[in-house]
């Protein structure tokens, strides 16, 4: 097992001039790396310890020391140890070494970086618009610290460049970005030959809102607030997420009774979810008696929320330096037998529904997602263990109380519209016995730790397994008690690229279906 002194050590004796290399327990590396060595420190933790980076992110720093700073966040692999990279950008020389032929993740996260700060990564074989669209100023980068609002924004009606499949019988099929129902916008283009799927391009960022830009001032109390509503369905992960970054810039540690709760809250939220996508996918395959139920079980669950916390999203009950709601005896209760009643009532709906042959032959090898193509792409959460890549940061690397009790990650290996209904209805009962394990074990004592203030400038991130996959946030301090940079990762911005290949092969029809069983949030992407 690779800990914290092997890596540091080992870091020590590269020839790649790094400086100020600090271990910062548990699980953290910090280096300083020179720009033009970005690649080499890449290409040195890609082939020693199995590291890819699952972050990076720019900062407008020229206030306090002239120029820019980027950073990298690798995870290593097989290691609860993360490397926090950082370099700097002169602020007369706008440019950065790109990391896109290495991993297809860091691309997108250097088109992000060209649009919001102007950073231009060098050699990066596609700088196509990514988070704002062509009708924004080609000079007007919104999260710099002097951005400011442009007097008007002009769509002269220029086409996003699309890439087209050209041949003969290849036509191209457009959907949305306004669809059918109350869903969020977003564009899919299908190039198709008769009825088979031979190329999708998605464009995403209809509904992008500037919630980097927004957390800028705020205190960490309202910054709470924010996270929980990136993304509605995932409020307490990203909550969560966003307390642990802040935390461990106070350096304070929750008292254990919070970290249990945090636990109950979290995996109630994942619960719901499940139930629901269970019942979705089997509408998406004609079969609404599923749905039906699955609708009536997640009412009970959003009441159980309400009831306990007052928000049927479990809104309000997290604050920085522990939990604001705690669960009376009574409540436990509560939890313990609607729970019970609920997983009985939803593993009999799924008996129904995984013996009708209408179903399974819809959903057996239907948007196959290849465990190489997950890897690559570096897809989170539920559809990369649906691909047989065994990760759960619940397990490996244990924020909250997870540490102590004992998570179980199921894993298939098809790949398919199956595969990830049935790792969602593995990942419900697991979430059923982890509310159970962490109630039987529950502490007595206090659920918050007060935070006085922040130290102005130092970084830290958080990182939480929400029902969809990995969360990260990483929050700057400011002056007085602020927040001067905060950036997210929902699961959704490595997965939704994942999409255009699970698709590939299946005929126009099955879209619906893979896209349900994906189920990725556009307000996580559209940040």
């Amino acid at each position: 097992m690779i800990d914290l002194n092997i890596v540091s050590r080992q870091l020590h004796a590269t020839a790649l001039g790094l400086t100020d290399i600090v271990m910062r327990a548990p699980r953290q590396v910090r280096v300083t790396v020179k720009r033009e060595m970005i690649p080499a420190l890449a290409d040195y933790l890609r082939d020693r310890f199995g590291g890819r980076p699952e972050l990076i992110l720019a900062e407008d720093t020229r206030t306090q020391r002239g120029e820019f700073t980027l950073r990298y966040i690798f995870e290593l692999e097989g290691a609860d140890v993360f490397v926090v990279a950082t370099a700097f950008v002169p602020e007369d020389d706008r440019t950065f070494p790109s990391l896109a032929t290495r991993w297809y993740l860091a691309s997108r996260f250097e088109r992000e970086i060209l649009d919001l700060f102007g950073l231009r990564p060098v050699d990066h074989p596609d700088l196509r618009r990514l988070p704002l669209h062509q009708f924004w100023p080609a000079e007007y980068h919104p999260l710099l610290k002097d951005a400011s609002p442009p007097d008007k924004f002009v769509d002269d009606g220029t086409p996003y460049p699309f890439r087209h499949v050209e041949g003969e019988g290849i036509h191209e099929i457009t959907v949305g970005p306004v669809h059918a129902g109350i869903i969020e916008p977003g564009h899919f283009r299908f190039s198709v030959e008769g009825e088979t799927i031979i190329n999708l391009e998605s464009r995403l960022y209809f509904v992008h809102k500037g919630i980097e830009r927004l957390f800028e001032t705020m205190t960490p109390a309202a910054g709470v607030e924010l996270a929980e509503r990136i993304s509605g369905d995932s409020s307490v992960a990203h909550a969560v997420a966003f307390c642990q970054a802040v935390e461990s810039l106070a350096g304070v540690t929750i008292p254990p009774r919070a970290a249990y709760l945090r636990v109950v809250l979290l995996e109630l939220e994942r619960i719901y979810n499940h139930i629901a996508d269970f019942g979705a996918i089997c509408t998406d395959t004609g079969f609404a008696f599923a749905n039906a139920h699955a609708m009536r079980l997640r009412e009970e669950m959003l009441r159980l929320n309400a009831r306990l916390v007052g928000h049927r999203l479990l809104r309000g009950a997290l604050v920085p330096g522990g939990v604001r709601c705690d669960l009376s005896q009574s409540q436990v209760r509560d939890v313990r037998t609607t729970l019970a009643r609920v997983i009985a009532d939803f593993d009999e709906v799924v008996d129904i529904a995984i013996n009708n042959s209408s179903v399974l032959d819809r959903l057996h090898g239907t948007g196959h997602l290849t465990e190489k193509t997950a890897r690559d792409m570096q897809v989170a959460g539920l559809v990369a263990r649906a691909s047989g890549i065994d990760a759960d940061a619940r397990r490996d690397h244990p924020f909250a109380a997870y540490g102590h009790l004992q998570v179980n990650v199921p894993v298939f290996n098809s790949g398919d519209v199956w595969a990830r209904m049935m790792v969602r209805v593995e990942e419900a009962h697991e979430a059923f016995n982890l509310i159970t394990r962490a109630l039987d074990a529950l502490p007595e004592g206090k659920i918050l730790e007060a935070i006085e203030a922040l130290p102005a400038g130092a970084s830290d991130f958080g990182l939480v397994e929400g029902w969809r996959g990995s969360i990260f946030h990483w929050v700057v301090a400011g002056e007085d008690n602020s927040l001067s940079r905060v950036k997210v990762k929902d699961p959704s911005f490595a997965n939704w690229p994942a999409l255009n290949y699970a698709i590939l092969k299946n005929i126009v029809p099955d879209f619906p279906l893979v896209n349900k069983s994906f189920n990725l949030s556009y307000a996580g992407n559209d940040l």
